[in-house]
């Protein structure tokens, strides 16, 4: 049997190189993964500051866009394309509204469009919550930055912009590239 060695393990490791080595790719981020968090976030603050309104952020959004229409109330169709919504899920918002007597869903112009008309119940919800929606507005921008909240918006915009005439299909990319998944890319 060998004596034992007396040198230190780490006498033995050799001395590192000082030749640069390449350091692997940055492992991309689930880009839905964040947007949803971030979403999820800012969508409990906007909510917890509006609860004294009655109104939960989605609420006060979709009064908002509803009652800004300049030719008459807007169609169920129209209303869910500018909230960047599908008609389903706008339904079931519009349908807790409708029974708190803050919109009407009214008939449109054919037999087959429904139009979204705020009530004066509506109204007034909407005044109280925007109290609510500034201040919740200041704290975020003073929580984040304003350049921050520029950059965000500026990036939102282009997404938005970039994504809604994309229609996406399993297996078929949407620029050209082959769709195998990026070796950088993880799925979550």
């Amino acid at each position: 049997m060998p004596p034992p060695s007396s040198a230190s393990p780490l006498a033995a490791t050799p001395a590192p190189s000082s030749a640069p080595t390449a350091s692997p790719a940055p492992r991309a981020r689930c880009t839905s993964f964040m947007a949803r968090s971030l979403s999820r976030k800012i969508s409990q603050f906007y909510d917890d500051m509006l609860a004294p309104s009655g109104l939960r952020g989605t609420q006060f959004n979709l009064l908002g866009q509803a009652r800004r229409a300049k030719d008459g109330p807007l169609t169920v169709s129209r209303l869910a394309e500018l909230l960047n919504t599908d008609r389903t899920t706008l339904t079931r918002n519009l349908q807790t509204l409708q029974a708190q007597g803050l919109i009407e869903v009214v008939a449109g112009a054919d037999a087959r469009s429904r139009c979204v008309r705020v009530t004066e119940a509506g109204e007034q919800a909407h005044r109280l919550g925007a109290q609510y929606w500034r201040q919740a507005q200041q704290q975020v921008r003073a929580l984040c930055g304003e350049d921050t909240i520029a950059q965000l918006e500026q990036v939102v915009d282009h997404m938005l912009g970039q994504l809604h005439a994309a229609t996406p299909v399993a297996g078929v990319p949407v620029d050209g590239t082959p769709a195998a998944a990026d070796a950088a890319q993880e799925a979550p």
